[in-house]
C-alpha cells in the first residue's frame, strides 16, 4: 500500500487529486470513504478481495447519486483509492465483473459460487465485504426494491456470512445501517431535486415576466 501516510497526508494527497469543490451532501461521503481507505491501507491483515471491490463500488454509487456535474464521481472515486493506495480502476473492473458473474448464478447454485470469496482466517474484516455481499446477493436476484425483497436478502446474507469467514452479527449491522443510510439519501437527493425544480421555475418565471415587462 506504499509508504505509510497520516491522515493528513492522505487529505491532502486527495484534495491534490481533486481540487474541486464538494457539495455538503456528499462532503460526509468523501470524508468517511478517505478515512476509511486510510485506515485500512495502514492494517497489515487487510487483504482486498472482490466483495470489498463490491462493496466499495457500492457504497460509493449510493451516496454519489444525483451528483453534479456528472463527470466528476468517476474522478473523485479515483482520488479517494489513489491517495490510499488503491488502484481505483482494477477495483472497478473486478467489482463490474464480480457482480455480472453473481447475476449469471442460477438458482441453488449461487451459495457455491460465492464460497470463492471466503475472507482468510487471519484476514481483517470491512464492513464493505458484508455491503458487497449483499449487493451480489441482489445482482442473483434481481432489483431489490420492496422491503420484503430487501428483508430476503438480509437473511440470505446472514445465512452466508459464517460460510465466509465473516462475523453474522457485524454483518447483520453493517448491511442494516447501510440500507437505512442509502434511504436518507434517497430522500435528501430527491428533496435536492425538487428544491432546484422549483428554483428554476421560479427563475425561468421571473425572466418571463421580465420579457414581457420589457416588450410592454
Amino acid at each position: 500500500m506504499g509508504d505509510r501516510k497520516t491522515i493528513a497526508d492522505s487529505k491532502r494527497d486527495f484534495h491534490q487529486l481533486f481540487p474541486y469543490v464538494i457539495a455538503p451532501l456528499y462532503r460526509r461521503l468523501a470524508d468517511e470513504l478517505l478515512v476509511e481507505l486510510h485506515l485500512l491501507s495502514h492494517q497489515k491483515q487487510f487483504k482486498s478481495n472482490s466483495l470489498f471491490a463490491v462493496g466499495l463500488d457500492t457504497v460509493f454509487r449510493a451516496f454519489t447519486q444525483g451528483y453534479r456535474p456528472e463527470d466528476h464521481p468517476p474522478l473523485l472515486f479515483k482520488a479517494l483509492c489513489d491517495s490510499n493506495g488503491f488502484e481505483a480502476d482494477q477495483l472497478r473492473k473486478e467489482a463490474a465483473t464480480t457482480l455480472e458473474k453473481a447475476g449469471n448464478q442460477s438458482d441453488g447454485v449461487f451459495d457455491g459460487w460465492v464460497k470463492q470469496f471466503q475472507r482468510p482466517e487471519d484476514a481483517h474484516y470491512s464492513r464493505l465485504m458484508a455491503i458487497g455481499l449483499f449487493s451480489l446477493l441482489d445482482a442473483a436476484n434481481g432489483e431489490a426494491d420492496a422491503k420484503a425483497k430487501v428483508d430476503q436478502l438480509k437473511t440470505q446474507a446472514s445465512e452466508l456470512s459464517e460460510t465466509l469467514g465473516l462475523n453474522r452479527s457485524r454483518v447483520d449491522k453493517d448491511i442494516s445501517l447501510f440500507l437505512a443510510s442509502r434511504e436518507r439519501m434517497e430522500q435528501a437527493v430527491e428533496l435536492m431535486e425538487e428544491t432546484l425544480a422549483s428554483e428554476r421555475k421560479k427563475r425561468e418565471q421571473r425572466l418571463a415576466e421580465s420579457a414581457q415587462g420589457t416588450a410592454s
